[in-house]
């Protein structure tokens, strides 16, 4: 079963190295890993999704928290989540199936970002099913390249992780 972890570090350079040894060594591997800074410059989040079972994901926690950089570590909840991905995905788009490839994109809610004489380039941003229903419905055309952020994700409702005093 996939998990999301929410990590919360120190902002400073040398912490995804710490982290993402930590799985290296441990034999874990990383499904999917984003980092950007939070509402506090001084502290950074990464979002990260690993395969495994409640023992491995409960290890993986336990170790995460003995780091220095790091802050908290919570798991996510899937049914408590808001997860998305970010893909630009450049399609092959000549006179004859330009048309198409935009009305795909309409559908979907994927926004237009560049255009040339043969090739279309989509922002889309959703879940994963999502954008893999998208990239299904574009390949017959030609997906050219396809770029995906890692997964983000916060708690729904009104709770924020937060950093605990230390």
């Amino acid at each position: 079963m996939k998990h999301t972890i929410s990590v919360l570090v120190e902002n400073h350079a040398g912490v995804l190295s710490k982290v993402s040894g930590l799985f290296a060594r441990r034999g874990f591997n990383i499904d999917s890993l984003a980092v950007g800074i939070t509402e506090d410059p001084a502290i950074s989040r990464m979002t990260i999704v690993v395969e495994g079972d409640e023992y491995v994901v409960e290890q993986l926690e336990k170790q995460l928290n003995k780091l220095i950089p790091v802050i908290k570590v919570k798991t996510l909840a899937p049914k408590e989540t808001i997860a998305r991905t970010l893909s630009l995905i450049k399609v092959a788009a000549g006179n004859g199936k330009r048309a198409e490839v935009m009305r795909i994109s309409e559908l979907m809610g994927a926004r237009i970002v560049d255009v040339t004489k043969t090739t279309l380039t989509l922002e889309f941003t959703d879940t994963v099913e999502r954008t893999e229903t998208l990239e299904a419905l574009l390949r017959p055309y030609g997906i050219k390249e396809i770029v995906r952020t890692g997964i983000i994700a916060l708690e729904k409702g009104p709770n924020a992780t937060r950093p605990t005093k230390r």
